[in-house]
């Protein structure tokens, strides 16, 4: 009852100042203050406000709203274990099924360095690099030698 008569005399203030705005001949300015005037005495006539007030004071609907943020927190955690394990709940049944403890991506092969032209030149009257710790350094440098380093 009492916000029913706030918004009433805000929308009684309202329309006070954009009769006034009108009466200086600024008739698109008064029709905008008269519109947003009119905003508070609809929502009261609708029963708006009237479902807010409801809505803000009432114990049981913040604990719906703790029950659905609840909810929600929940089911974002599920996600985010689910992505952590890796793949989605059907990719595990599939790898029970096939006996594999889990669902695994293959593994990419080890990307090369030279074009495939490169690949197929035999390199003639190339020293091969010392071995001493395994790594051939062949390929670095051909794209050294290529960008004239």
């Amino acid at each position: 009852m009492l916000i029913s008569t706030v918004c009433a005399a805000v929308s009684a203030a309202g329309l006070g100042i954009a009769l006034l705005t009108a009466y200086r001949k600024r008739f698109l300015a008064a029709t905008r203050i008269a519109a947003y005037a009119l905003v508070p005495i609809g929502l009261v006539l609708t029963g708006v406000i009237d479902w807010v007030t409801d809505l803000v004071f009432k114990p049981s609907v913040w604990a719906g709203f703790g029950i659905l943020a609840l909810s929600a927190a929940l089911f974002m955690i599920s996600r985010a274990v689910e992505r952590r394990r890796g793949g989605t709940r059907k990719e595990r049944r599939r790898a029970a099924a096939a006996g594999r403890p889990e669902a695994l991506a293959p593994t990419a092969s080890a990307p090369s360095l030279g074009s495939p032209r490169q690949a197929e030149r035999p390199k003639a009257g190339k020293a091969k690099a010392p071995q001493g710790d395994g790594e051939d350094f062949s390929d670095i440098e051909a794209i050294l030698k290529k960008h004239g380093i």
